[in-house]
């Protein structure tokens, strides 16, 4: 059974940040997507009072696995009731277009709203 949850270890996160070189904050976190122990991918994330900013979804060769890690990426930003999502320019953002996740290119903004429909993954 796989598992996607938001990660609490702070050296993980620290580890998983730097193998991406991006800079590390007290609202840098992450979800890592599991099977046992095995880790099987993780989306890279900040989230602060107002925004999540994704820097990092993996891997990216998987579509249905990668929709369910920045689903459940989004999700916890929803949680904590921050509905505006962005993704920085690190970000995958060819893999964001597949997930038809993308509400505004020129703002960088995903659609959170998507978390409360299916997948409507584009394989082209």
């Amino acid at each position: 059974m796989i598992s996607v949850l938001p990660c609490k270890d702070r050296i993980k996160i620290t580890e998983l940040f730097n193998e991406h070189n991006i800079e590390i904050d007290e609202f840098s976190s992450c979800v890592i997507a599991r099977t046992g122990d095995e880790v099987l991918g993780y989306c890279l994330y900040r989230l602060d009072s107002k925004t999540i900013i994704v820097f990092a979804v993996e891997p990216q060769g998987d579509i249905m696995l990668s929709d369910g890690i920045l689903r459940s990426a989004l999700h916890v930003a929803a949680e904590n009731f921050v509905l505006d999502a962005y993704y920085d320019d690190r970000a995958p953002i060819d893999l964001f277009r597949k997930l038809d996740f993308i509400k505004n290119a020129d703002e960088k903004r995903l659609n959170i709203d998507k978390l409360f429909g299916g997948c409507n993954c584009h394989n082209n």
